[in-house]
């Protein structure tokens, strides 16, 4: 779990509620039911009409990695790489087989069985590189689904400002129901910004720098794998890839 993030977010939130308490207001006073529905509500409707619904779907897959984000360990992956390219010029490219059917992640799997069957080292590389790049774009066109959330938070929460104006100027001559309408009015403008700003925009930032760097670790599978292709010395090998270590 990614406690830096979990105390980034707690350090946002707190910070206005604790700036709001200094100024003398009551947390029960940004409590307001009608304008969550319709700052929450719209936001959602908004995005669901605009977005695929299998995006939506990737990018609820991918929020959990806000709170336990995917491992990089850049140092295993070298290691494996190493050891897999002196067992290949130990046994041949065959004696990586079993190695292939171990393999749990589907990326890592097909390129080695890539590897194992002869496959021309452009291929596997042109093959490899197809199959990253959709599975990137897919990732980030999900990310970019809280962008948008974020986007259109803020302008619904106007939009509620406005109904909240419209309901205080209903009620002009009725005093009493003149203070629900205006907390409604500024409640619904500060849960736009809010959630627009504190949460959904970096969401959206963060799971869009994670797979990133997804990304580069699976370039630099891809270096390896096409490097034990070409008979490169092992060693070579090693030094190359700790050398793209820093960008994965």
């Amino acid at each position: 779990m990614d406690i830096i993030a979990i105390l980034g977010a707690i350090l946002a939130f707190s910070a206005i509620l604790f700036g709001h308490s200094l100024e003398g207001g009551q947390f029960a006073s940004l409590v307001n039911m009608p304008a969550f529905l319709i700052v929450v509500g719209g936001t959602l409707g908004a995005t669901i009409l605009q977005t695929p619904w299998a995006r939506i779907m990737r990018a609820m897959q991918l929020v959990r990695w806000v709170l336990v984000p995917p491992t990089f360990d850049a140092i295993s992956e070298v290691e494996h790489l190493t050891a897999w390219s002196k067992k290949a010029r130990r046994e041949g490219l065959l004696g990586l087989e079993n190695i292939a059917d171990q393999t749990t992640d589907t990326f890592r799997r097909r390129g080695l069985e890539l590897l194992v069957d002869g496959v021309e080292p452009h291929t596997i590389r042109r093959l490899l590189d197809v199959a990253s790049h959709a599975r990137v774009d897919a990732d980030l066109a999900a990310a970019q689904v809280f962008k948008v959330m974020g986007g259109y938070a803020p302008t619904i929460g106007i939009l509620g400002a406005v109904i909240g104006l419209i309901q205080v100027m209903g009620n002009l001559a009725n005093p009493d129901e003149l203070g629900h309408g205006i907390a409604t009015a500024f409640v619904a403008t500060i849960y736009g910004l809010g959630f627009a700003n504190l949460l959904l925009l970096p969401v959206a930032d963060r799971i869009r720098s994670l797979v990133l760097r997804t990304a580069n670790v699976d370039d630099m599978y891809i270096e390896g794998l096409i490097a034990i292709a070409e008979g490169e010395h092992p060693r070579s090998i090693e030094v190359r890839l700790r050398g793209l270590m820093v960008a994965a």
